[in-house]
């Protein structure tokens, strides 16, 4: 097994302030050190743009819980979620969901096109599995369901990729995130090999 495809080692940091609670995961004792830090500073970004859009230090009555989840950390692909749930009074609180998938050799973050062959119809093709499935588990919709976004939201899991949608961006709150796992041989014909789905797919 080359180093490379080993897993990497995640550390837990902890801020505790005040109506602040927040774990957030540094990638530790990694090489090459400048996909390490490629890693690490992606994923601060998002922990503060995720504190940000939900009013933290702009609103006296913004209390934060934000933790993560580590969704795959093999065959030099780590993908992980950042959650982020803020109260501010009133009926319940706002959950924000963030997803990073990285190739640890380079340290990239990987957008959703990114993971397919350039000119590839992935939004058509993921659209259709996305529709047909709405349709299966007699989901309710806000608005009438056409397509994903170009950058919709997406994490890896193994061989599978999982397309989810935001707290009322189709549906009503009462769903929570609305999750649609894709095997990835699924999509194998259209998916860059190069890419964290590629690389999950091969062996």
């Amino acid at each position: 097994m080359k180093e490379l495809d080993r897993p990497v080692s995640i550390q837990t940091y902890k801020v505790l302030r005040n109506k602040l609670n927040l774990l957030y995961p540094a990638v530790i004792h990694h090489t090459p050190l400048k996909a390490q830090e490629a890693m690490n500073k992606a994923i601060v970004d998002a922990v503060n743009k995720q504190l940000h859009d939900q009013g933290y230090g702009q609103n006296p009555m913004t209390d934060v819980t934000a933790f993560y989840e580590l969704k795959n950390n093999q065959r030099s692909v780590l993908s992980l979620s950042l959650i982020n749930y803020a109260f501010s009074g009133g009926a319940h609180g706002m959950t924000l969901q963030k997803s990073l998938t990285f190739n640890t050799e380079t340290g990239k973050n990987y957008t959703l096109a990114e993971q397919f062959k350039p000119g590839s119809d992935y939004i058509g093709r993921i659209s259709a599995i996305v529709a047909e499935e709405i349709k299966r588990r007699d989901i309710t919709l806000l608005v009438d369901f056409k397509t994903i976004r170009p950058d919709q939201d997406y994490y890896i899991a193994d061989k599978s990729i999982v397309i989810y949608f935001q707290l009322y961006e189709i549906a009503a709150y009462v769903y929570g995130f609305l999750y649609f796992p894709i095997s990835a041989y699924a999509l194998q014909d259209i998916v860059a090999e190069d890419s964290p789905l590629g690389l999950m797919l091969m062996g």
